[in-house]
């Protein structure tokens, strides 16, 4: 049986016309907000890849398929469902597909289904990494080697700050990923705009990050890039932040379960600031991701792609 990624039909258009296409991920539909407002989220951040000239192909596994492109009825059913959908990472989209469960996909599971598609663009909040404590749980996110291995560019406002960004960092480096800084010398820490670890460039434009793309692309082949926005407005969190860890860690929380328990304890002792700051990141990096996309799609008529 071979079983390969269904292409929403605008996808496939743009796909085969060279065309520029964003992928956007269903974990925060689900998972990242509460009370359903991932919905107005992901809408939001599509409608903002639309006005930047992109096609938008938000990912998700829905009744036995995978599927890239989703219906506002789909996404719908992702924000209802809430924490009840899987949260699926690249590991898990076979195991989903096959039992027909409503998946809604981390940035790793999008990342492998862009593999399979042939999408070089990707936008989202926040990644995942190498998680406060490592050295004890061994917990470090599938985005990372996902990333290392995609020839892909995500979009984002750093790693997610729950976690450990310098040891992210760090990993970054090993696994050969450049950390681009969209017009910032420091890797933001998602809900702060600054604070984080030298990037390994900084970038002035979208053509200018397109261009560095399609040469990292010739030369390393399928390794990925992370360009990190900072968000606008930020929000010093830490110690927020450092407390809801610790109380996940109390209740003994592990694995693709700590992140969302985190946000949401977060959300909660935050007064809803972090869901605001949240918000508004996803759509700009969606946006700047399809600014990228745009620009990497131009390229070819300007003979550097």
């Amino acid at each position: 049986m071979t079983v390969t990624p269904v292409l929403a039909g605008e996808v496939a258009a743009a796909l085969r016309d060279g065309g520029a296409v964003v992928a956007l991920e269903t974990t925060l539909v689900s998972h990242g907000f509460p009370g359903g407002q991932g919905l107005g989220v992901a809408l939001a951040a599509e409608a903002r890849v639309r006005a930047a000239g992109a096609v938008p192909a938000t990912v998700g596994v829905v009744d036995g398929a995978v599927r890239a492109g989703l219906t506002g009825a789909e996404l719908e059913r992702f924000a209802t469902a809430g924490e009840s959908a899987r949260k699926v990472g690249a590991r898990d989209l076979a195991a989903c597909a096959v039992q027909g469960a409503l998946g809604a996909t981390t940035v790793g599971g999008t990342l492998a289904v862009c593999r399979a598609t042939g999408i070089h663009f990707l936008g989202t909040g926040g990644t995942g990494g190498v998680h406060r404590d490592f050295a004890q749980s061994l917990d470090i996110s599938s985005d990372l080697p996902q990333l290392a291995r995609t020839a892909a560019m995500v979009v984002s406002s750093g790693a997610k700050s729950i976690l450990d960004v310098p040891a992210t960092a760090e990993l970054l480096e090993t696994l050969g990923v450049p950390v681009l800084g969209w017009r910032t010398p420091a890797l933001p820490l998602f809900y702060s705009a600054g604070g984080g670890p030298p990037v390994s460039a900084v970038v002035a434009s979208a053509v200018e990050a397109a261009r560095i793309a399609a040469l990292h692309w010739q030369l390393n082949g399928t390794s990925g890039l992370l360009l990190a926005r900072p968000p606008d407005p930020a929000v010093d969190l830490e110690e927020i932040i450092a407390e809801a860890v610790g109380r996940v860690r109390e209740r003994g929380v592990t694995g693709q379960a700590v992140t969302p328990a985190v946000l949401s304890l977060v959300h909660e002792l935050s007064g809803g600031r972090s869901v605001e700051v949240n918000r508004l990141l996803i759509a700009d990096n969606a946006a700047l991701a399809a600014e990228v996309a745009v620009a990497h799609s131009g390229g070819a008529a300007a003979g550097w792609r």
